[in-house]
């Protein structure tokens, strides 16, 4: 599931402790997430997609902060990132062919 979170704080690690927390780890995530748990159905490639990511599938799409000194507010905005593209890709296909059963 692709999911759009705010941050509350600045706490490092906020998003991927409270997910875990909730039974919803990152994609990727060695120190919180565990092993994958795909739905039952899962086909193969997905599996091996699951299985290789290289890191946790979290992306900041904008962030925004008052200037320490001028107090002005900033604001960058990133897309989303190729493999990240191909993992929601992947999951969105996967689902249509197999369907949403869980572990």
């Amino acid at each position: 599931t692709r999911l759009r979170l705010r941050l509350e704080t600045g706490r490092t690690h906020q998003i991927r402790v409270h997910m875990t927390f909730i039974s919803h780890p990152l994609v990727g995530d060695p120190v919180y997430g565990g092993r994958p748990r795909p739905p039952r159905q899962a086909g193969e490639e997905l599996l091996q997609l699951l299985r290789n990511f290289k890191r946790q599938a979290l992306h900041a799409a904008m962030l925004k902060l008052a200037h320490p000194i001028t107090g002005q507010l900033l604001e960058w905005h990133a897309p989303l990132p190729d493999d990240l593209v191909a993992l929601n890709d992947a999951l969105r296909a996967d689902t249509q062919q197999h369907g949403m059963d869980f572990v």
